[in-house]
C-alpha cells in the first residue's frame, strides 16, 4: 500500500490479472494492511454522475476506519485531515478509483472522507471498522472554500440535504465536533 501525504491514509493498487475470461485482483487482505481493520459493517452506495458524498467522519474513539473500493464506474475519492492539532490539519488529498484498476483507499479513524461520482453511475463498497452510529457521525461541508477541494469541473455537485447543511471546517472546530489528533494517535496505538 502506498502512504498518502496525510498520516493515516493509504492507497492500494492491486495487480489485476486479465485473460480471455475477464479479470481477477486481490483487492483486500487483512494481513497486508498497515493498520488493523476489524470489519463491523459493509456498505454499498450507488451514485449518479456529480453526486458528492461527504465530508464525513465519526467521533474518536472509536471512530470509523474505512476501506473503500469503486467496483463499478469511476470516482474522485478524497481524504481530508479534520484532526485538530495534526500537522496536516485542513489538508486534503484525492485519488481516482475506478472499476478497471480495482484500487482502494484505507482511511484511519478521525479522517474525513468524501467522494464524487465521475461516471454516469458509480458503485462504491465500504468496509467499515464500526457500524453506523448517528450520534457519533459528523461532517463538514464538501464545498468549504477554506478546505478548497478541487472537485472536477464540468460536473454540478449533487449533495444530500444533510451534506448541504454541514458546517464549515472552522464552524465544526468551534463547535467541538472535530477529532483531536493526539487522541487519535493514542487510539491508533491500540490497534496494533
Amino acid at each position: 500500500m502506498d502512504r498518502l501525504s496525510i498520516e493515516g491514509a493509504w492507497h492500494h493498487r492491486p495487480t489485476v490479472h486479465t485473460d480471455s475470461r475477464g479479470s481477477l485482483a486481490e483487492t483486500f487482505r487483512a494481513a497486508g494492511l498497515p493498520q488493523r481493520l476489524d470489519v463491523a459493517q459493509v456498505n454499498c452506495s450507488v451514485s449518479n454522475a456529480g453526486v458528492l458524498r461527504g465530508v464525513h467522519f465519526a467521533a474518536v474513539p472509536p471512530g470509523q476506519a474505512k476501506y473503500l473500493m469503486c467496483v463499478s464506474g469511476r470516482i474522485l475519492d478524497v481524504v481530508v485531515d479534520v484532526r485538530v492539532g495534526s500537522p496536516t490539519y485542513g489538508r486534503w488529498e484525492a485519488v481516482t478509483l475506478e472499476e478497471g484498476t480495482r484500487g482502494a483507499l484505507l482511511i484511519a479513524e478521525g479522517l474525513g472522507h468524501a467522494f464524487m461520482a465521475l461516471s454516469e453511475q458509480a458503485t462504491v463498497i465500504y468496509l467499515c471498522s464500526q457500524p453506523y452510529a448517528p450520534g457519533r457521525e459528523h461532517g463538514v461541508h464538501p464545498l468549504d472554500p477554506a478546505i478548497g477541494i478541487d472537485w472536477p469541473a464540468g460536473l454540478e455537485p449533487v449533495l444530500s440535504d444533510k451534506d448541504a447543511k454541514a458546517p464549515t471546517l472552522e464552524e465544526a472546530r468551534v463547535a467541538g465536533l472535530l477529532p483531536d489528533y493526539e487522541t487519535c494517535k493514542e487510539f491508533y496505538a491500540t490497534l496494533h
